[in-house]
This record gives C-alpha cells, sequence and structure tokens, in this order.
C-alpha cells in the first residue's frame, strides 16, 4: 500500500482517485471546495466499486490542503491551465520527498513545458488516462527533457501495479497518443456532419458498428494489413495505396463555428435523447463486461 495525493476532485481527479483506492492504496484528494469534490467522489466512488468490486478497496478522503506523510505518488488533475497546474506543483513540492514521483493527468500540454522552473522537474512527467481512469487500462506516460530515466521506469511499475496497460512516448507530442488518434477520426466525424454528407447518428453507427468491434481485436495498422491478404500491407498498398491517398486528400478540417456546434448539439439530442448522465451510467455498466470478455479472448489466443 502507498500514499497518494490526487490535486483536483474533478471528474478525472475523482476517477484516479478511485483507481488508487480499488487497488488498495491510502489517497487523499486535496481541493480546496471539499464539498464539491465530495459530492463527485461519492457519485464515482459508488459507480467504481458497483462495477468492479469493494474487495480491498480504501475509499479516498477528501482534503482541503496536503497533510500527513509524504506520498509516494502525485496525481496532478487539475484544470487544462499550463499557469495553475506549476504553481500548484511549485506550492507542493516542499512537502515531498525526493523520491516522490510527480504525475499530471494533462491531456494535452507538453512535460517540457511543466517542468520549466520547478525544482522537482526530474520527476515529473506526464500520465495521462483513458476516461474513467478506474475502468480503463490504459495510461500514457511522457517525459520532459529533464525527466529522469530512472522515475519512467518507477512509474511504469507503478501504474502497472494498478492493472494498467502502460503506453509510453519516446517524444512529447500534443495530445499524446491516444487523444491524438480520437482526435483524428473526430474530425472527420464532424467534418461528414457539418458538411451534411451523413446525419450524426449514421456517423455514430459507422464507429460503434463498422469499425469498433474489429479495433477491439487489432488496431487501424492491422486491419489494413490483414485486408492485403496473403501478402498483408504489401499486397495492400498494391491494390489500394493511391485510393488511400487520395481520400486522404479529401479530409476535413472542420472548425467549431457556430454553425458547426449547433450541428452536433441537434444531432447527438436526435442520435441519443438520454441525458449526459444516463449515457455516462451505461457506459460504465457495459464497459467492465466487454473489458473482462477481451482479456478471455486474449487469453484464449495466447497473448
Amino acid at each position: 500500500m502507498a500514499v497518494v495525493w490526487v490535486l483536483g476532485g474533478g471528474l478525472i481527479g475523482a476517477g484516479w482517485a478511485a483507481a488508487f483506492g480499488l487497488a488498495g492504496h491510502a489517497v487523499q484528494v486535496i481541493d480546496p471546495d471539499r464539498a464539491a469534490a465530495q459530492a463527485r467522489l461519492d457519485e464515482v466512488w459508488a459507480r467504481a466499486t458497483a462495477a468492479r468490486g469493494d474487495t480491498g478497496a480504501l475509499r479516498p478522503v477528501i482534503l482541503a490542503a496536503a497533510e500527513g506523510p509524504a506520498p509516494a505518488l502525485v496525481q496532478e488533475c487539475l484544470p487544462e491551465r499550463l499557469d495553475l497546474k506549476r504553481a500548484a506543483l511549485a506550492a507542493i513540492l516542499p512537502l515531498l520527498d525526493e523520491k516522490t514521483l510527480i504525475a499530471s493527468s494533462s491531456s494535452g500540454l507538453s512535460p517540457d513545458d511543466l517542468q520549466q522552473g520547478l525544482d522537482g522537474a526530474g520527476r515529473l512527467f506526464i500520465a495521462h488516462p483513458c476516461n474513467p481512469p478506474w475502468l480503463m487500462p490504459v495510461v500514457e506516460l511522457s517525459g520532459g527533457a529533464a525527466t529522469l530515466p530512472e522515475v519512467l521506469d518507477r512509474a511504469r511499475a507503478f501504474y502497472e501495479g494498478l492493472g494498467k496497460r502502460v503506453l509510453t512516448l519516446a517524444k512529447p507530442m500534443p495530445g499524446h497518443l491516444v487523444n491524438r488518434l480520437q482526435a483524428a477520426l473526430w474530425r472527420e466525424a464532424v467534418h461528414l456532419v457539418r458538411e451534411g454528407v451523413a446525419s450524426l447518428a449514421d456517423v455514430e453507427d459507422a464507429v460503434t458498428l463498422g469499425l469498433a468491434p474489429r479495433w477491439c481485436l487489432m488496431g487501424p495498422s492491422a486491419v489494413f494489413h490483414v485486408s492485403g491478404g496473403p501478402r498483408g500491407f504489401e499486397g495492400f498498398f498494391d491494390a489500394l495505396a493511391p485510393e488511400f491517398e487520395r481520400w486522404w486528400d479529401t479530409l476535413g478540417a472542420p472548425r467549431f463555428d457556430a454553425e458547426t456546434r449547433a450541428a452536433l448539439v441537434r444531432g447527438m439530442a436526435q442520435a441519443d435523447p438520454r441525458s449526459v448522465a444516463e449515457i455516462g451510467a451505461a457506459r460504465d455498466r457495459r464497459l467492465p463486461e466487454i473489458l473482462t470478455f477481451l482479456e478471455e479472448q486474449a487469453r484464449a489466443d495466447g497473448l
């Protein structure tokens, strides 16, 4: 069991707190608005324990300021503002042990920018989760120029101890890995809706029914490797490379102007009239079943 401090009790902070608590760690969520943070944690904790069971789980506590023994890990989960994150990290550094790992959950900021002027820069890195953190198996690690190699090794071991599949970036990139791939697909989805090519409902089904079932078993490159026949990629390139390049040349570059925003809001209301809370709760109920199935299939395939 380790002591973990989570800075910020928002959606991601509460999710990380649940993940650490379910793994048996002693978690303190530090947020000046204790009432709001407590309400979010109560909701997330109820979902997390219902889906995962509470055997060995240690319920996180909410504090307005850091106190108690120095943690093994600080997981920063503040809003995506560089100045706010750097100020909070600088303020908390004097309370930490020299071996404390310092992770930022930033979805797109550079670890190099976060490290500027920070005394503990060698211990700072990005550890970006997929949402919800207590359920999704992936965490992305990205070190900056100042990050010590042994720090990333220790971080990998810590997150793997939570049962996470750790993805490590060889160099920083805006949006890291998962979000860049997600953004690329959504950009084209938004373009297709904005241009009236298809309804938002049909675009959603194109992904969930046309792409996602295969993507649960193989990545986007493997899909086309297999489609190339016995020669794999070589067969695919010979047959379809020029056509794919033509498609790439026509991909859209939409902006979130008023008309695009209205089209998405209107399209989502038509595609799924449930409340955001209902959609999220349904996701949280079903994801554990899907993940368990995929684990069973991987074991059956010897992976």
